[in-house]
């Protein structure tokens, strides 16, 4: 699977290009649709995952609505199991605690998640806004601290990382 950053909106949102195969999946549409449009290039779009749904993260999902066969996968419509969308493979696993909607997409092949706001590099995503919880982020960080220590992080913000360079530098993952 081929990932392609792009770097959006008022707040450097990173939106995700996911492609395989000419098709292609988005992972938090944050704004500046022309840009992300840029990046998917040829390939056909199968879906959009939302990590969750603060404005800077959806801002331009409204232009991938106005197509019929794009699938939008988000909290309110995904329980914690396996997704398959062509050639993606992908699990949904529940990680509230930045907001109530939180999600991460754990693609198990390719030895990724694409977490949002949930974790950031050597942090985490605030919890002190409107549905966050500081009681709710530390049972998603024990959820998240049983996978592997090789996985790639991919944040909503910011820089990659890999969950064990967290669980080894990232005060509250300790």
């Amino acid at each position: 699977m081929d990932i392609k950053c792009v770097v959006v909106g008022y707040l450097d949102e990173n939106c995700y290009v996911l492609s395989k195969n000419g098709n292609c999946l988005i992972v938090d549409p944050g704004d500046n649709y022309n840009k992300i449009r840029e990046q998917i290039g040829d390939n056909k779009v199968l879906g959009v995952l939302i990590t969750h749904s603060h404005a800077d993260h959806i801002g331009a999902l409204r232009n991938f609505l106005t197509k019929r066969s794009i699938k939008i996968f988000k909290r309110s419509n995904l329980e914690e199991k396996e997704y398959s969308i062509g050639d993606f493979k992908f699990s949904v696993i529940h990680t509230p605690g930045h907001s109530k909607d939180s999600v991460t997409f754990y693609f198990e092949e390719d030895n990724c998640m694409f977490i949002g706001d949930f974790i950031f590099k050597d942090s985490i995503g605030r919890v002190d806004l409107p549905g966050g919880s500081n009681a709710e982020m530390s049972k998603s960080i024990s959820k998240i601290l049983k996978y592997d220590d090789k996985i790639t992080l991919y944040p909503g913000h910011g820089d990659s990382t890999t969950l064990g360079n967290e669980r080894k530098n990232n005060p509250y993952l300790k």
